[in-house]
């Protein structure tokens, strides 16, 4: 496998992080914050929670760094940080929207937009909102995948899963993406 120059930069930043260098360990987070909080966001679907949760993943990281055998798995392993942390606000705000409906006795209500004439941002908007709609296990994949752009072996690293669970699942929450979309017209 061909390593680009900001993989082994990055592989370096990790040896020194785990050295105990907080100017490599602030070098890594400049390279990767923005990617973290775009899948983040991506996972959550809110600027606020994504925040909150790659502030939540530098913690983790931080922390277990030094436990990281495999500097060149820095992303996926980064990304699976983000992925259970994101799985950990989604399940702590069902448990409040619960809470809230049990309250008020009311579930709230979301107004889609229209299909006819949309423009790209519109278009843009309601697949974001179809991927809400998914599983989280499917969002996560999709989202690793096409926006993240990850390979399937590396997906499968991530998620600590086989090469063909990844595919699998891969296929499924396309088709179920595509069911959703279709609905929507």
């Amino acid at each position: 496998m061909t390593r680009s120059p900001d993989d082994i930069l990055d592989e370096l930043l990790v040896l020194r992080c785990q050295d105990g260098d907080a100017k490599a360990l602030e070098a890594l987070v400049g390279r990767w914050e923005h990617r973290l909080r775009r899948h983040a966001w991506r996972l959550t679907g809110r600027v606020d929670a994504a925040s909150d949760v790659v502030q939540d993943t530098w913690l983790a990281i931080v922390r277990g760094i030094r436990r990281l055998d495999d500097p060149a798995r820095f992303q996926p392993w980064a990304l699976r940080i983000v992925t259970n942390k994101c799985a950990d606000w989604t399940r702590r705000r069902q448990r409040q929207r619960r809470l809230m409906q049990n309250v008020t006795g009311n579930a709230a209500v979301r107004a889609t937009r229209p299909a006819d004439g949309e423009t790209r941002t519109d278009e843009i908007d309601r697949l974001l909102q179809a991927l809400r709609k998914l599983p989280t296990d499917h969002r996560v994949i999709l989202s690793m995948f096409y926006l993240d752009g990850l390979s399937t072996r590396q997906i499968a690293q991530s998620l600590a899963l086989p090469v063909g669970t990844v595919k699998s699942r891969l296929y499924h929450a396309r088709n179920q993406l595509k069911h959703v979309l279709e609905r929507k017209r």
